[in-house]
């Protein structure tokens, strides 16, 4: 697993009315600072990537459909640097993953419905001076394919 990145396995907690998951509490071992959530949401086959940031740490979790989430490690000083990670986010087996600063990130809906993610960041979004850095997600600067 790329350095820094950690998961963090959910329950889904089940009853008549329906269900509940907490994705992160302050208490939580991975747990940094609280800066904002928000959600986002991808259609099937589409690609949201490659991105990263200098200063924020990011949560993700898949509250509904399926994702692949990909991570790559470009920090020259890292041990696992070029590194390249996969996860499978959905509701079948629940978690949310800390992913670092410094390291690219981006998924793809793979479910015949769209997909539904929630992310919690260490830092609220400044929309005049983004912490946000975006990378083609078919560049070769990253060795990972979206086509698979």
């Amino acid at each position: 697993m790329i350095e820094g990145v950690r998961v963090k396995k959910l329950t889904v907690i089940l009853d008549e009315r329906g269900r509940l998951m907490e994705i992160l509490r302050r208490d939580d071992e991975i747990f940094i600072r609280f800066g904002q959530v928000y959600m986002t949401t991808a259609l099937p086959g589409v690609v949201k990537a490659w991105h990263y940031h200098k200063k924020q740490t990011d949560y993700l979790t898949c509250v509904s459909g399926v994702i692949r989430l990909a991570l790559y490690d470009a920090r020259p000083r890292s041990k696992t640097f070029h590194a390249v990670d996969e996860f499978t986010l959905n509701l079948d087996e629940p978690m949310v993953v800390q992913i670092p600063p410094l390291v690219y990130h981006g998924f793809k809906c793979v479910s015949p419905a769209e997909a539904i993610v929630v992310n919690t960041i260490t830092h609220p979004y400044n929309r005049n001076k983004p912490d946000e850095y975006r990378v083609d997600p078919y560049t070769n600067e990253v060795p990972y394919d979206w086509r698979k």
